[in-house]
């Protein structure tokens, strides 16, 4: 009988263990290319606490609408442009649109190294470390687990087969009195000092332009 209860007890006592012998959340080697694009995806978007955070949905949409700006760039070039005027460079390779201009070009912070492989600067990687020690804390996943695995999630499914949910800025076709082209094609943070410039057009507020403490921009309608 003694044996059966301590059993019992030590049943009780490693179980809550054992079920979280797994992380809440992991995401993919920064060298694994679903890895890297996650890591993009969840470095421009707030987390609960940071500047910016509004809601588990609005960082959601801020992954997903910057995943389709890149998409953007390389299947939906608008007519009159051309991709090298969009995205610097022209390419059929998501990463070459990610790392396009070096450290401090089209994405700050990713860029390819003296060998051409996917690189990052040391904060990104700090940064997921962070928040990956919050998420895989406490005794069950929350919003923190959640919107890593949003981001992972995101990466290797587009990686796999494309996005499956909608683009929100597909249909726009005017900003005030401009004609523009639909879908967005940068992103900046969302300071009135910054802008792309050239026939970037801002989307505004009401037109749900601002995501993430990130200002969206479309394109004038050539």
């Amino acid at each position: 009988m003694k044996f059966r209860i301590h059993t019992i007890l030590l049943a009780v006592m490693i179980g809550p263990l054992l079920s979280h012998a797994q992380p809440f959340a992991e995401l993919e080697p920064p060298t694994s290319q679903s890895g890297y694009l996650a890591r993009l995806l969840i470095n421009e978007a707030p987390f609960p606490g940071e500047k910016g955070y509004v809601s588990e949905e609005n960082t959601r949409a801020t992954m997903l609408q910057i995943l389709w700006v890149l998409h953007g760039r390389i299947h939906y070039i608008p007519d009159g442009y051309r991709q090298e005027h969009i995205a610097s460079i022209k390419t059929s390779d998501i990463f070459d649109i990610i790392t396009a201009g070096g450290e401090k070009g089209q994405c700050d912070g990713f860029y390819r190294d003296a060998k051409g492989n996917l690189a990052a600067v040391p904060r990104v990687e700090e940064r997921i470390q962070y928040l990956s020690n919050i998420a895989n804390s406490g005794g069950k996943p929350g919003k923190f687990a959640g919107l890593l695995n949003y981001g992972q999630g995101l990466a290797k499914a587009y990686l796999k087969g494309g996005i499956q949910e909608a683009d929100r800025f597909a249909s726009l076709h005017r900003v005030g009195s401009t004609p523009v082209t639909g879908r967005a094609y940068s992103w900046m943070t969302d300071r009135d000092c910054y802008s792309p410039g050239g026939n970037f057009v801002k989307i505004p507020n009401n037109l749900d332009g601002s995501l993430g403490r990130n200002r969206f921009f479309t394109l004038k309608d050539l």
